[in-house]
């Protein structure tokens, strides 16, 4: 079975003059379980892809189309995922601007520019970068990152479903939903919720373990 996360892809040869703007954007700030999922895409301008948006705007069937074709048109991406373990060492924002700085450092190609949806820039960005407020609903390649990652978390935490059954991670994909909320209650953590997260760390420290 392949891999719910894609691997990163190469511009090829004779790209070493060129500009390359990197857009990147991430999935799972807020969630109590599961990774945070980081994505930078050069776009290629000369195969535009059409439809993109802002992955929250669009309707999973069309996330799911807009997927593939921008893994195959895009000069190059790269994933990155941040396990739970990370998260809580480094707390969510600190996380998030680490795995915006490893997606751009891991492009087959190095990037001129980061585009970076927000109004934060990470510290240690490998070249130069623009954050963008709203920028996955303006920018292309941005847009084409926040898909990249959100596809990218949802099929990670829809197979975690089958590995932690009970919480409803295929359905929720770890955000605090009321139903989600209940399952914590009643089944308490298990090793894929953020434990420095409140609901979370709230039962832990009654002594509810793993």
């Amino acid at each position: 079975m392949a891999s719910p996360v894609p691997t990163p892809r190469s511009a090829g040869e004779n790209d070493t003059t060129r500009v390359f703007v990197a857009g990147v954007d991430e999935a799972g700030r807020g969630p109590l379980a599961g990774p945070v999922v980081v994505a930078a895409v050069v776009l290629n301008p000369l195969e535009p892809i059409d439809g993109l948006d802002d992955s929250k705007k669009l309707s999973e069937v069309r996330r799911e189309r807009l997927y593939p074709l921008i893994m195959e048109h895009a000069l190059a991406y790269c994933v990155v995922v941040i396990e739970p373990e990370e998260i809580d060492r480094l707390n969510i924002f600190q996380a998030t601007m680490t795995g915006m700085s490893r997606a751009v450092a891991g492009l087959t190609l190095t990037a001129t520019e980061a585009l970076i949806d927000g109004n934060r820039l990470p510290k240690d960005l490998p070249c130069p970068g623009r954050a963008i407020v709203g920028g996955d609903a303006l920018e292309p390649a941005i847009s084409a990152a926040s898909i990249l990652a959100k596809v990218s978390r949802d099929r990670l935490m829809v197979a975690m479903e089958t590995q932690h059954p009970g919480y409803g991670f295929a359905v929720h994909k770890g955000y605090p939903t009321p139903a989600h909320l209940a399952a914590l209650e009643r089944l308490g953590p298990c090793s894929q919720h953020r434990r420095s997260f409140a609901p979370v760390k709230r039962l832990l420290d009654q002594g509810q373990l793993f």
